[in-house]
Formats: structure tokens, sequence, C-alpha cells
């Protein structure tokens, strides 16, 4: 078994390291305040810092890296995964690499279902980064947790399908520049559970739909990202031509999708542990209590021991679902997908609450990313299915595969 990364790999994570260094961390402040100077306060994708940022990317090999084929860094799952642990240290990384979601999603989905004209008219702009994107399936009418449980409607009429219904943490959304919504709902509420469901392609001009809020996570709006939204669709018409896929098609389309979603949160995640690591210890070292520095007391150091054994054991399999999912596909690896979607928002928190101990009142505060990046946490063990949910299927998963193993 060999833990080496593979040459490319690591010349990738060396440029981007340095990438982070020289160029992302020193625009981080820039960012903030052209962000607060501009006009509309969602529109982050227009900030001229991230612009110039994403120049550089793209001019340095460093662009749509997620995304394996030609269409992206053809990069494996397991290549990957460490470069998306690195985006995660700056919020402003994945943006400035053209690797943040809800986007990499959409640009999985509409590279795998889309037909060539949908790839025409919304994939390429999306690969190229002039417009943004959004998926619309949660609602806060349903426990969506089962999407299954899908209220919103998608009925043919004619040449055109007809769009009512209401959604709610639909990521990026505040942006305009969201130009594109993937819209779950259903299209035949009589069909076997799984069949009920389609998702179709909803331009953001159309008439009909209405951004109604925006919405915050311990009241942090994430205007930097575009925000999430509430949204209602009254009586939107969009062409038949529109639907993803066929009729049917959207519950196993979602089930797709997901999947990466998930351990690319888990890899940017780990990147988030890291940099929490890192200012636990800055902090520590300089911190004086008592006549001495706290990194001296021995509960601080047990924070900071048990911080790092857990981000290693939490990486290992990140790194092991990243290596099957490569090897025999997303269904065989839906085990450990599952597991580092219950294992990494559960340690991650844990280790930034103790990065904020550490760091007094002042790690609660704007003064320190410490707060925002737990509320960020905090929204991963709800986003792309909640804890019980998966811990419910994994343990099924588990009680059959022991029903099966026979007696020794």
């Amino acid at each position: 078994m060999d833990f080496a990364l593979d040459t490319t790999t690591e010349e990738l994570r060396e440029r981007l390291l340095t990438f982070l260094h020289e160029k992302v961390y020193p625009a981080e402040p820039v960012f903030s305040e052209q962000l607060e100077a501009a006009d509309d306060r969602w529109a982050w994708s227009r900030v001229p810092v991230l612009h110039e940022l994403r120049a550089q990317a793209r001019e340095q090999g460093l662009w749509n890296l997620f995304l394996p084929g030609e269409e992206g860094g053809g990069l494996t799952n397991l290549q990957y995964a460490p470069l998306a642990e690195i985006t995660g240290r700056s919020r402003l990384a994945p943006p400035a690499l053209n690797c943040s979601a809800p986007d990499t999603g959409n640009m999985e989905v509409l590279s795998m279902f889309g037909t060539e004209k949908q790839r025409k008219e919304w994939l390429e702009p999306l690969l190229a980064g002039e417009i943004r994107s959004s998926f619309a399936m949660t609602e806060p009418d349903v426990a969506s947790s089962d999407a299954t449980n899908i209220g919103t409607r998608i009925e043919r009429d004619g040449d055109h399908y007809v769009v009512n219904g209401r959604k709610w943490w639909i990521t990026g959304a505040m942006n305009p520049d969201a130009a594109i919504f993937i819209v779950m709902g259903k299209t035949d509420p009589s069909a076997d559970r799984h069949r009920q469901q389609s998702m179709i392609l909803v331009p953001r001009d159309t008439p009909g739909v209405e951004i109604n809020r925006g919405m915050t996570v311990f009241g942090y709006d994430d205007a930097d990202h575009g925000g999430h939204a509430e949204m209602t669709f009254t009586d939107v018409r969009v062409p038949a031509e529109n639907l993803i896929g066929g009729e049917g098609d959207g519950f196993a389309i979602a089930q797709a999708r997901l999947g990466p979603g998930r351990i690319h949160h888990c890899m940017r995640s780990i990147g988030v542990a890291e940099r929490a690591i890192e200012l636990m210890c800055d902090r520590a070292a300089e911190r004086v209590a008592f006549g001495k520095p706290i990194a001296d007391q021995g509960v601080v150091r047990d924070w900071i021991a048990e911080a790092r054994v857990r981000v290693e054991q939490l990486r290992l399999l990140v790194l092991k679902t990243a290596w099957l999912m490569d090897t025999v596909g997303n269904k065989g690896a839906h085990t450990e997908i599952q597991a580092i979607k219950i294992a990494t928002p559960r340690t991650v928190e844990w280790i930034l609450d103790k990065a904020i101990q550490v760091h007094g009142a002042g790690g609660l505060s704007q003064d320190s990313p410490l707060a925002g990046l737990f509320a960020g946490i905090r929204t991963l063990r709800f986003a792309d299915g909640p804890d019980e949910v998966h811990k419910n299927a994994l343990a099924k998963a588990e009680l059959k595969r022991q029903q099966g193993r026979g007696t020794h």
C-alpha cells in the first residue's frame, strides 16, 4: 500500500500551495473590501480581485480541477482530494479555481446527462466561469431528507413544462449571475416512488421565477458566495427540451450528483480543519494566562493532540473513499461516502470548537474566521442529507452485511 502522491498530484499541489500563499491569502481582505463597496453585495462573482485571481488560476492550469475528463482537470477523485483540501483553507480559493459548489455539481450533471444543446448553452459558460448556477431541490414544506417528498410540480403542457413550487436554502441563488437553476420536481406523482421526480433547466429571467429572500446560518448570510435563497416558481413555462434526461430520471440524477458533491465537501472540510489547527497553535503560543503561554496548559495540549489524530484519521477515510469511487464507482463506494458524510462535519466541528475556545471570546467575533467556518461546517450536517439519514442507511447496510457473513 503506497501512500505517496503521484507525480501529477504532487506537482499540482505545490503549484496550488504557492498560488494560495502568493495570490489568494493576500487577496482575501481586498475581496472583502471590494464586496462591501459593491452596489450589489450578492454579486460576489463580479468583484475585481476575484476576476484577477481567476485569470491567474487559468494561466497556471488550476482551472476546473474538480471535473474529470477533457472538459476539466482530467484528474481522478484520488488525485483531486489533496488539492480540494488545500482550497478548503480559504473561502476565496474554490471560486478562484472555478471549483465551488453548487456550480461544480451542476457542471457534473450537465456533463453526464445534458444534451448537446444544453451543454452548449449552459455547461460551456459555466466551465468558462462566465455565469453561475443553482441547484433547487430543498423545500420548506416537506422533509427534504427524503428526496421523494418533493412537492414542486413539473407538468407537461404541449411543447413546454410548467413548474410550480417553493424552494429554500438554494445556494448561490441570491447572486444575479446565477443565470440557470436546475430544478427538481415531480412529473408523475402516481409513478413508482423513485420515478416520480424529474430535473429541468429554468433560466433565471423566466417569468414566474421569484427570489423571495436571503437566508442566514447563525446570522451569516454567505453573501461572498451568493447566499442562500428562498424562492418560488409560479406557472413557470420552459421548453420541453430543457428537461435533463427523461421523465422520472430526477432521483437517479440527484444521487449521481450528490455522491461527488459529498466527497468534495469533505475534502475541503479537511482544509478547514488544518487551518483551524494552525490558528489554534498560533494563538496558544502567543496567549499568556496565569504567567505562561496557554500552550503549556495540559488541557490545551490535549486538544491539539486530539485534533491532529482526528484529522489524520478523517483524511485516510476520505482518501479511501476517493480511491473506491475511482476503482469501483460511486455505487460501490456508497457505504464509505455515507461514512465520510457522517464523520467529517462532526470531526471538523469539534476541532473548530476547540480552536475557538483557545482564542477566547475573540474566536466568536468577526475578527477571526473561526466563527464563520463553524457556521459553514455545522451546515454540512444538513447539506446533502442530515446525519441521521446517512447513519440509518449505513446501519441497514451493515446489518445486511453481517447477516450474510455466515458463522465461523
